[in-house]
């Protein structure tokens, strides 16, 4: 239980819950995205835009990056992941606004209002800058000082 706390410490609640998002998103559904799940079944979507068949088959990779990149920078808190998890959570803002034009006979209001929590996502996570500088880890460093110290 110890080890899980200090998984999730120095994080706030939601950038833990992205790191697991991205965690599942690496190792459970993108694995069965691009090995198990046929051809003719798939489905990826960028911008809003859906491609199907081969061409969602060959930009899987790049997701299953993206993903895998999302929980290392969460996990390790990287100062790399500001700005490109907030332009990634943007690009999927804009996504969910455009895809009710493109496939769906819903009002256009309803894509900006599936695509306003994604916006509000992508804007905690540029005002997040400053949390990305390892400090998860100088959290666990402070601790293990802490424990070292002769009482």
């Amino acid at each position: 239980m110890e080890k899980m706390k200090k998984l999730f410490a120095g994080r706030p609640h939601w950038m833990n819950a992205l790191m697991i998002f991205c965690a599942y998103m690496t190792f459970i559904y993108m694995p069965f995205d691009l090995f198990y799940k046929p051809v003719d079944q798939d489905a990826e979507v960028w911008f809003g835009y859906m491609l199907h068949g081969w061409a969602a088959k060959a930009t899987e990779p790049l997701h299953w990056l993206i993903y895998g990149a999302g929980f290392f920078g969460f996990l390790k808190m990287k100062q790399w992941m500001f700005p490109w998890a907030a332009l990634y959570v943007a690009q999927v803002a804009i996504g969910m606004a455009v895809w009710p034009w493109l496939y769906s006979e819903a009002a256009w209001w309803m894509g900006v209002l599936v695509g306003l929590p994604f916006a509000a996502l992508a804007v905690m996570l540029f005002r997040a800058k400053s949390q990305f500088d390892g400090m998860v880890f100088r959290t666990i460093d402070a601790e293990k000082q802490d424990n070292a110290l002769p009482n």
